[in-house]
């Protein structure tokens, strides 16, 4: 599996861990301890099989183009993660400039093995995660920690790939 993702610039990244420390500190399993060295706040636009290097090239020129890109967090979201567990998510509020680059960035990859149709532009749902796949006590928890979680705008200021196979990212712009 291949991910293309945005990453956060500093400020937005401290804040986004800032989160993780909060729920960790207080009982939740939070993305604050992951021990990949490269886990780091980010938001997943694609998955797929594979990507080869000229695809990848392709889309980091296109992301090149399009970044940096202000969003805004707003309002908790919970995914099913198998069985009864769930994952708690910040929802990205999905403005027309990154709706536009996450369509311009699948029609790149439409020809691409093993497309993950929960990526796919009309069912992709924007988040950044907060939380590892935790039982239901763990997600009343998670909201009783947050409280009325507040909105935060942020910025994506870089992006990169991540292939599960080797466990390994490669950073664009660089």
């Amino acid at each position: 599996m291949r991910t293309i993702e945005l990453t956060c610039d500093p400020a937005f990244d401290r804040a986004v861990r800032t989160v993780w420390r909060t729920l960790a500190d207080g009982g939740v399993d939070s993305l604050a301890d992951n021990p990949h060295p490269a886990h780091r706040p980010h938001l997943t636009l694609a998955v797929c099989g594979d990507l080869g290097p000229e695809r990848l090239a392709e889309a980091e020129e296109l992301l090149a183009g399009a970044l940096p890109l202000e969003v805004r967090l707003s309002g908790l979201l919970s995914f099913s993660a198998r069985s009864r567990r769930r994952v708690l998510a910040w929802g990205v509020v999905p403005g027309p400039a990154l709706i536009d680059l996450h369509r311009e960035l699948w029609r790149l990859l439409a020809a691409e093995p093993d497309p993950n149709p929960l990526y796919l532009p009309g069912r992709w749902m924007p988040h950044l995660g907060l939380t590892r796949r935790v039982e239901p006590d763990g997600l009343t928890l998670a909201h009783r920690l947050l409280g009325r979680h507040p909105d935060l705008t942020g910025v994506f200021d870089g992006a990169r790939s991540f292939d599960s196979n080797t466990q390994s990212t490669r950073d664009f712009f660089i």
